[in-house]
């Protein structure tokens, strides 16, 4: 087994923060201003990475100690599964959260206020998706905080740390980019229907049932590369996403074909392959026609 602290942080949803950087900064590209700014492109990065690793920890903690995750059908939780102790795994979403608290402690300084507060604002919505008394991803209100702080907030805040102003592209750009993250918590939480409602978790699959959070994967991964042609209006290089189409065709069709429970874990996998590839080829175009 991997180690225990590696398997907690969730390697498989990391795309998610990776993307949303790379798209944002290649978005930056181009406007007017001094260029990239290289540190604020890493930090950027940092940032993002540790609020999504620390948020992976207080979800694993919340469920754990809920007993959510005591009959699990996917990847292990360390506290579900007795791997580590409640306190060690909140210590680590603790650490995490200081970690993107000093980088972005450094774009703050460089950049403005307004910057932490955009930070702190992501982590307390990653803290309340499954944490405090009343979490709103037991409401079926988690699709809505990924499309909006791993797509919105995280393309528009890494192109604003560059550029100091929000723009058009960057916007435009966060729209796909939030979609596929969307997805990635979709296939978790389709695989995840039938615990998710034994234990009272009434997520957006739950409430949408299988057929209908199916139909969401498919709408969701379908309207990232629709999207891509209105990019190219203002970037006409942002059409090598495309190329990442045939990524696309596995995914879709496990989970036409029905895939279930343990079945969907690969699903998992290639979701994020498909966002990583797409995130990087966008971003590629961006700059490009920058």
């Amino acid at each position: 087994m991997r180690n225990k602290w590696v398997l907690g942080a969730r390697p498989r949803t990391l795309p998610a923060a990776v993307v949303p950087v790379l798209v944002g900064t290649a978005a930056a590209v181009g406007e007017p201003g001094d260029g990239i700014v290289w540190w604020r492109f890493a930090a950027a990065m940092v940032v993002a990475l540790a609020i999504q690793i620390a948020t992976n920890y207080v979800n694993d903690y919340a469920d754990g100690v809920r007993g959510t995750d005591d009959r699990r059908v996917g990847p292990v939780r360390l506290v579900g599964s007795g791997l580590a102790s409640a306190s060690d795994v909140r210590l680590a979403a603790g650490v995490s959260a200081l970690v993107a608290a000093v980088a972005g402690l450094a774009l703050a300084v460089a950049v403005g206020p307004e910057v932490l507060v955009v930070g702190v604002a992501s982590f307390l919505a990653g803290y309340f998706y499954t944490g405090g008394p009343k979490p709103y991803g037991y409401l079926g209100l988690g699709e809505v905080f990924v499309f909006v702080f791993f797509g919105v907030v995280a393309t528009v805040g890494s192109a604003y740390v560059q550029l100091d102003r929000i723009t058009g592209i960057a916007l435009g750009a966060s729209v796909p980019v939030g979609l596929l993250a969307t997805a990635l918590l979709v296939v978790n939480n389709l695989r995840d229907i039938p615990t998710d409602a034994r234990s009272g978790k009434r997520t957006l699959a739950v409430r949408l049932g299988d057929g209908g959070t199916r139909s969401l994967y498919v709408s969701l991964v379908a309207g990232a590369f629709v999207l891509v042609p209105l990019l190219a209006l203002r970037r006409p290089w942002a059409l090598l996403a495309l190329a990442a189409l045939p990524l696309a065709g596995r995914p879709l069709q496990r989970i036409a074909q029905g895939a279930t429970g343990m079945a969907l874990i690969p699903v998992l996998g290639e979701t994020g392959r498909l966002q990583l590839a797409f995130g990087a080829l966008l971003a590629v175009g961006l700059a490009v026609s920058g």
